[in-house]
């Protein structure tokens, strides 16, 4: 387990057999659908960040929230806050769609 987080930030290698398969996830494209990421700041194995360190990994619009009095496990820690950004994030795709011109889409079209 202490191998796994030390790879997950950096201070280790992987295992060789999966060299191939992170090279190729590394690959993927960025996300163009609204997002919303959190942080929780009561997170003991990962500090909450402003979001920037992943930022790379999204094209489309997207909003960063640290929630307080959480962890790792913002379903189950504070439901609330990730129910209200599954919520919002409904919000923030028909903004992008209403300034993007999305001809022909209704309000409630996934």
């Amino acid at each position: 387990m202490l191998h796994s987080y030390r790879h997950r930030l950096g201070f280790a290698t992987g295992a060789d057999e999966y060299a191939e398969l992170e090279a190729r996830l590394a690959g993927l494209p960025p996300i163009t659908v609204p997002a919303i990421t959190l942080d929780g700041l009561a997170d003991g194995n990962f500090p909450a960040t402003d979001g920037s360190s992943s930022a790379r990994h999204f094209a489309g619009p997207r909003l960063h929230r640290r929630v307080a009095d959480a962890g790792h496990n913002l379903p189950q820690e504070r439901p609330d806050a990730f129910t209200a950004a599954v919520r919002d994030v409904r919000d923030l795709r028909q903004e992008y769609a209403d300034r993007e011109g999305f001809a022909g889409r209704r309000r409630d079209a996934p």
